[in-house]
């Protein structure tokens, strides 16, 4: 397995092929409301590859100067249940405070916050975010 900070088109376009494949098609999710204004060429993406194949990935941009937004994050189901969903999220926190951010921040699926829970990320449950597709809870971590 390759961890690749994806700064390149084709990198980029490993980590949109995880997401089509893993969510979009498992959960009917439009390509319009999957790739939103948060999908541009500066954004940056972890994009994990076995051999040639993406398998997972995670998106990051800045909320400000301080707050990094880590979302998307995406597993492959042949995949699932071997680390990769946490390779993911550590590699964008180690990119996220060499780029200077204090604070990590995820809107996770009501169904997932344990799994983040136990990566150190502190859940708000006041702050309640109701989709088109999922509940989720915004969370936060100091890296």
């Amino acid at each position: 397995m390759e961890i690749i900070r994806a700064t390149k088109t084709a990198e980029q376009a490993g980590a949109y092929y995880v997401r089509i494949q893993a969510m979009a098609r498992k959960h009917h999710i439009t390509l319009y409301a999957e790739f939103d204004e948060h999908d541009t060429p500066e954004t940056k993406y972890i994009v994990v590859v076995d051999d040639y194949l993406p398998v997972a990935t995670c998106r990051l941009y800045a909320i400000d100067n301080q707050r990094v937004m880590l979302g998307r994050i995406v597993v492959l189901p042949d995949y699932r249940r071997q680390g990769l969903g946490t390779l993911v999220v550590r590699e964008a926190e180690k990119w996220a405070k060499e780029l200077g951010y204090c604070t990590a921040v995820v809107e996770s699926r009501d169904n997932k916050t344990i799994f983040y829970e136990k990566m150190g990320y502190v859940p708000d449950y006041s702050q309640k975010i109701v989709g088109e597709t999922f509940t989720c809870y915004r969370m936060e971590k100091e890296i």
